[in-house]
């Protein structure tokens, strides 16, 4: 993004838009549990973006600050007030479609993934669902590696706890 200079910039987040809105509208959906509220954070997200494009120092990759960016979105999001009377239930059909058809076991995990705790949910969905790796996180979340060693082993626990106890939350 080095040449994002003028009318170059409207071009560059174009380029951006199409490349990651349906993995951050994913994401954000998951994080958020409502596919409306997703498509509000995303949007957002990429506001976010084209007015900090010109200060995007290289510093992690791109796909880590869209990431940032969006997670944070999420965060402001859920700390409003009105957050707290929005239904939660998000339906796994309302998620934007994956390049691939996804099993009936892959949508069960999914579901339990999207029951568990924020801080716990965030480092699966980065981890597994969106294939960053343990420092791309911990430049997302501004967060220790080892914390999300933690949080990744904890979900893991957490989830094994369900899927052994026949699926149950």
């Amino acid at each position: 993004m080095d040449d994002v200079k003028g009318p170059d910039t409207s071009k560059e987040l174009e380029r951006l838009v199409q490349t990651y809105q349906t993995q951050l509208r994913r994401l954000c959906c998951m994080i958020l549990k409502d596919a409306h509220l997703a498509e509000d954070a995303v949007q957002e997200t990429f506001i976010k973006v084209y007015r900090g494009m010109q200060t995007f120092r290289q510093e992690s990759s791109e796909k880590t600050w869209l990431t940032r960016i969006a997670v944070n979105t999420c965060r402001d999001l859920m700390r409003s007030r009105w957050f707290r009377h929005v239904d939660l239930s998000v339906d796994i059909a309302d998620l934007p479609e994956e390049a691939c058809e996804s099993s009936p076991e892959d949508t069960a995990l999914l579901e339990l993934v999207l029951r568990l705790p924020l801080k716990q949910r965030e480092v699966v969905l980065l981890y597994y669902y969106q294939n960053m790796t343990m420092q791309e996180i911990s430049e997302t979340l501004h967060i220790a590696v080892s914390n999300i060693s933690r949080r990744l082993e904890s979900a893991r626990k957490a989830l094994r706890r369900q899927l052994e106890g026949g699926m149950e939350a």
